[in-house]
């Protein structure tokens, strides 16, 4: 079974692989190059990556991929539609899909997906990640919002991969408890709730330091790469220091 508690019949030898996640994308081009031969539009990296593209997260052609005849294809709970993944499953397709939230997850869903979905060993990059992570953060914590949308301004809110990740480095989501993931908040209540940080990544809206931090005068803006912030694969390694020296 998938994240989502779904049965998918994978074949004993999984030797095409189409990815619908940016960073499952990574994850498989890192791990077993030749086996991939499909992925979206967004999948950005590798920066050489050379296979057959589908669209978008949100709109896959599905044709294509059908096309392609993936023996799996792999797909995420939050970025990929249900009615394209229904879709797929309907042409005969076996659709893995992940959910991830926290960083424990997307370490047990990473290795679940390698041995399960691609028929492969868990690739060293995925121990190195679990031990990076692995030491508990122990000094003063400090609270933040992170925008992810301006116009209309949106922040993360519940149950956020974002939100674990800076957790596990001492920053806390003030928005963590909204009953929304991804809630609409206007300017002067994000700015009235005074946090210690603003974190403002560059994915999916491009913050940047002439777009963004001018927002938030007297406030401390830490401007971070969404990838480092948001993907689950090979960028887990680094992230660690690299998000420390971001966040100050």
């Amino acid at each position: 079974m998938d994240d989502t508690g779904a049965t998918v019949e994978i074949p004993g030898a999984v030797r095409r692989i189409v990815s619908l996640v940016p960073s499952l994308t990574e994850s498989v081009a890192a791990t077993v190059p030749d086996a991939l031969v499909g992925a979206t539009d967004w999948c950005s990296h590798p920066a050489d990556l050379d296979v057959a593209r589908v669209r978008g997260t949100k709109n896959p052609d599905l044709d294509t991929i059908r096309r392609l005849r993936p023996d799996v294809v792999l797909a995420n709970f939050e970025e990929n539609r249900p009615q394209d993944i229904e879709a797929l499953r309907a042409a005969g397709l076996a659709v893995w899909v992940t959910r991830i939230v926290t960083l424990e997850q997307a370490f047990a869903s990473l290795e679940r997906m390698f041995t399960r979905a691609c028929r492969v060993e868990p690739p060293a990059w995925l121990a190195a990640a679990r031990r990076a992570w692995g030491e508990p953060y122990a000094g003063p914590r400090r609270t933040a919002i992170v925008p992810i949308w301006r116009r209309p301004w949106m922040v993360a809110g519940r149950e956020t991969f974002t939100g674990d990740v800076l957790r596990h480095l001492g920053v806390d989501n003030l928005y963590a408890d909204h009953p929304e993931r991804y809630p609409k908040i206007p300017l002067p209540e994000l700015t009235a709730r005074r946090p210690d940080l603003v974190v403002l990544p560059d994915e999916p809206y491009t913050f940047s330091a002439g777009d963004g931090p001018e927002s938030f005068p007297g406030l401390t803006c830490a401007l971070v790469s969404g990838r480092l912030l948001t993907w689950y694969g090979p960028s887990l390694v680094d992230a660690p220091a690299l998000l420390r020296a971001a966040l100050g």
